[in-house]
């Protein structure tokens, strides 16, 4: 495990920084554990076959954790004082691999279910995973794979890129994109990037709330932006166009609890001052942000809500042997966002 943090924290909360709570956590599964957990994902189907059954059985396996190491993991879901990203290590992996497929979509070769048993496990301890039609066509299990295509864009097929700060939002007829939006996101390693550099970096809001000019922390706290829908949404819906939020903050909430939402596909200022708050942020984002380095047999627990994520650029070779994580959307509940569930899965919105 590599994860390095420096923190440089400013005049914007009223919390002291040593009476801040941790922003980010560690959960290391003993050996003992790792072992029972991975046989029985062993022996598991390939979870589509039946979703609702799978995930009551994940429940079952995850919960012979050691109870102090359930309990880091159940609160990380539930309260407002806990870490907004937990590494969880020596987790369980599949005890082969096919190579990384290349078109971004779900291996049809692969033998076994370990990866996918860790990654809805671990989100079904944090709520329930969903499914977005325009993402990844509606799969629970989302495959984060370099494609060549796309490998200059601010979207997960990226690589040659710094992917910037952002979170992953929804494209809502609403006007609001912070709203539908995942709560958490768990990502998960199967194969790293060939020379062990693809980072992921995650940036706090109560930390970047601290490390902001308070002008420019007001100017966030103020509906001044417009956030673009996800490329996901833009490229096949709306034939790469444009398709922009009503006016929203990028910070809400207290000093001690703030929420935050970039959309990385961008953000329109309405004003000079929205413009270079904006500017600020992103640097902002960079100087406070835990960089994490995924190695196979490690996940991220990512609260979406509490900060933003990044990714810094590196190289693929689309030889099948190219970086490979695994993504669930996961929400705390599902019934507030029940005006967008499909008809055909109660798991997959719109």
């Amino acid at each position: 495990m590599t994860a390095t943090v420096d923190r440089p924290l400013g005049a914007g909360s009223g919390t002291p920084a040593s009476q801040r709570p941790p922003t980010l956590g560690t959960v290391t599964l003993p050996d003992g554990a790792r072992d029972a957990i991975g046989a029985e994902l062993a022996a598991m189907p390939d979870p589509d076959t039946d979703i609702d059954w799978a995930m009551a059985r994940y429940h079952q396996i995850f919960a012979s954790l050691p109870t102090p190491l359930l309990q880091q993991v159940l609160d990380f879901g539930r309260h407002i004082d806990t870490p907004g990203v937990t590494l969880v290590d020596n987790l369980p992996v599949d005890a082969s691999l096919p190579p990384t497929p290349s078109d971004g979509g779900p291996s049809r070769d692969k033998e076994s279910f370990v990866a996918e048993g860790v990654l809805l496990g671990l989100s079904g301890l944090l709520g329930e995973p969903l499914g977005v039609l325009t993402e990844k066509a509606g799969q629970l299990v989302h495959d984060v794979i370099p494609v060549e295509g796309g490998s200059k864009t601010q979207t997960n097929q990226g690589s040659e890129v710094f992917l910037n700060f952002h979170s992953d939002i929804m494209h809502d007829v609403i006007g609001r994109y912070d709203v539908a939006n995942p709560d958490f996101l768990v990502l998960s390693c199967l194969r790293s990037d060939h020379e062990g550099i693809a980072a992921t970096h995650y940036a706090d809001a109560r930390d970047i709330s601290a490390a902001l000019d308070p002008q420019m922390l007001e100017t966030l706290h103020s509906p001044l932006f417009r956030l673009n829908a996800p490329g996901s949404y833009t490229r096949n819906v709306a034939g790469d166009a444009e398709v922009l939020s009503d006016p929203v903050p990028l910070i809400s909430g207290s000093a001690d609890c703030p929420e935050i939402a970039i959309s990385a596909n961008g953000v329109r200022a309405l004003t000079g001052g929205a413009q270079a708050a904006l500017d600020q942020l992103q640097g902002v984002c960079r100087s406070v942000a835990h960089k994490v380095l995924l190695r196979p047999g490690q996940a991220l627990l990512i609260n979406n809500r509490k900060g933003v994520h990044a990714r810094s650029s590196f190289t693929a070779r689309y030889d099948g042997r190219d970086r490979w994580l695994q993504r669930t959307y996961v929400r705390r509940s599902l019934w507030s966002i029940r005006y967008r569930v499909t008809s055909e899965n109660r798991r997959v919105h719109f």
